[in-house]
């Protein structure tokens, strides 16, 4: 059983939407951190690593459509990196939070995760959204800094802040994660 689970949100992303071009920037910055990251949590017995993506409102789509997906967007060279491999867990999601409406509560139950990692995008919409639904779950929380990626990068730094204080997140770097 894992202890930690390292949760990657919304990675699988085509880039086709009004605010893509501000976060292709910030997810320029978060790639490599997040590959070393889960390259270590690979390597680790103690750490579940789960992806939870948006479905983009195509409720018939699976793993294998949304990786194709993105990897037809406009910037592949961002989704590549961090593909999921087919042995970890993989769930879609319709809003926000990772937790609302699919079945990560009962995963993470079930495998007596206590920590929850998270990375991936947005900082200050669904990586904070998701970060309060562990939160009042009482999940350990943390918040890997070096990857998440924003929107608007005071907003994103605010929600790190709102995370730390409010929800006791520690956050992190990439490097001193595991």
């Amino acid at each position: 059983m894992s202890t930690s689970a390292l949760i990657v949100i919304d990675m699988l992303n085509p880039f086709e939407h009004a605010d893509a071009d501000a976060l292709i920037e910030s997810v320029e910055e978060v790639v490599d951190p997040l590959r070393s990251l889960l390259d270590e949590a690979r390597r680790r017995d103690d750490v579940r690593v789960l992806y939870v993506n948006d479905n983009y409102g195509d409720f018939s789509a699976d793993r294998k459509d949304l990786v194709d997906r993105a990897r037809k967007g406009r910037r592949p060279d961002l989704v590549e990196p961090i593909l999921p491999l087919p042995t970890c867990g993989f769930m879609s999601k319709v809003r926000h939070s990772a937790f609302y409406g699919t079945a990560l509560e009962y995963l993470l139950s079930r495998e007596k995760v206590e920590r929850v990692v998270l990375t991936g995008q947005v900082t200050e919409q669904c990586i904070l959204y998701s970060a309060l639904d562990a939160y009042v779950r009482h999940f350990q929380l943390k918040v890997v800094r070096d990857a998440v990626a924003h929107i608007d990068a005071d907003l994103g730094a605010a929600a790190l802040r709102m995370m730390e204080s409010n929800m006791r997140a520690e956050i992190v770097t990439a490097d001193e994660c595991f």
